[in-house]
């Protein structure tokens, strides 16, 4: 039964271009070696190693930055006990006009301390700037680190001058240790961050990212299994690019330094533009649905890999339209504003919500210390 099942899931005729066994992947010419299923497991153990790096370095060498850059992680205003209110809170964060009218009645308060309460109560619950600067430090230091050893790897490949060598004498390409160290490493990164992503700073596209990472996870994982390395070693460096100046404008964010954050929102800004919106679907995804058809020929596997490839470029739009709303901001305001993904509030925020109805202002304050957003239109994520 448990013997079917596997056959079904890798089955030959799915995964692989016609005329081409698992077995002739398990035979490589001698000094050769073609990807092994089996070796990528080895990032599921490596991803716990890098979370557990990930609170070692946040601890030993993140929070010592932050505290010389005078970033403290402070001790959020504690909401007045009272368990009627907190019995609301636990099911509805966020009441809306009738529950806090209702509220109103029962407690005998005014409708604008039972927001406040509330603000307050929500608020105890953020994370610190000192918290959201090792995070930020730690994917910087990841991101940089690993465009670098990427750039090393690519920068002699003859398929990243020339995206027709991704597909001449496919399936049957060795495998490098650049290559696997590489994909292990990535691919150990995002299972870390799926892990993760239910303690990290919570955000308006959190399904955004699940699914981001998610199709991340399956892309590297397909990609190895069936042989694409060399495709997608180019995909994962075209995405660690921009994330690095990313996690420095908000490294800077948090540090007040504004002028410096402005700058490298615009670095980030065009960088995202170049190698989101133009290196990646008019050279990567080109060569994945133009170059292997040509060379290749399509196979069932073939559409799903598209298909996931598309995903991730809507993606990269929704996210784009994100970083223009902040950017816009920041040339009528003058500075970069808030991350319209957080959720961090302030006392002018919800008073302008109250009178008004609408969303609160997205506009950041950087040198608010109650509160501090980040300039940001992707995580991490790739």
């Amino acid at each position: 039964m448990t013997s079917s099942i596997l056959d079904w899931i890798w089955s030959e005729s799915f995964w692989l271009p016609q005329n081409v066994t698992w077995a002739d992947l398990e035979r490589p010419p001698p000094g050769e070696e073609y990807p092994r299923m089996r070796d990528i497991l080895y990032a599921l153990p490596l991803a716990v190693c890098v979370f557990l790096l990930r609170m070692l370095f946040e601890r030993l060498v993140a929070k010592p930055c932050a505290q010389i850059l005078q970033i403290q992680a402070g001790v959020p205003r504690q909401a007045q006990p009272n368990a009627v209110l907190e019995k609301v809170f636990q099911s509805k964060a966020c009441p809306d006009t009738r529950t806090l009218e209702g509220l109103s009645k029962q407690m005998d308060w005014d409708e604008r301390k039972i927001q406040r309460w509330f603000r307050v109560r929500r608020n105890q619950d953020r994370p610190s700037v000192q918290k959201k600067f090792c995070e930020s430090m730690w994917r910087f230091t990841f991101y940089f680190g690993i465009f670098i050893y990427a750039i090393r790897h690519l920068w002699v490949s003859p398929w990243m001058w020339d995206t027709r060598e991704c597909w001449y004498n496919y399936p049957f390409q060795p495998l490098s240790a650049g290559q696997f160290n590489y994909y292990v490493a990535e691919l150990a990164f995002y299972w870390s961050l799926m892990f993760s992503q239910f303690i990290d700073i919570k955000r308006k596209d959190f399904i955004i990212m699940i699914v981001h990472h998610l199709a991340t996870i399956f892309l590297i994982t397909f990609s190895y299994a069936n042989n694409m390395l060399r495709a997608g070693t180019l995909v994962m460096c075209v995405h660690d690019a921009s994330d690095i100046f990313l996690e420095a404008a908000k490294l800077a964010n948090y540090a007040k330094y504004q002028r410096l954050c402005d700058g490298l929102f615009v670095v980030f800004s065009i960088s995202f533009f170049i190698t989101r919106l133009v290196i990646y679907p008019f050279w990567v995804v080109y060569s994945v649905l133009v170059e292997s058809w040509e060379i290749v020929g399509p196979y069932q596997a073939w559409w799903l890999l598209n298909g996931l490839l598309l995903v991730l470029q809507t993606l990269h739009i929704i996210w784009f339209y994100l970083i223009a709303r902040i950017a816009i901001k920041a040339i009528f305001k003058g500075k970069v504003a808030k991350d319209d993904r957080s959720d961090i509030e302030s006392s002018s925020d919800e008073e302008i919500d109250s009178s008004s109805g609408k969303n609160p202002s997205q506009t950041l304050n950087p040198k608010d210390n109650n509160h501090t957003g980040n300039p940001n239109g992707d995580t991490h994520d790739h």
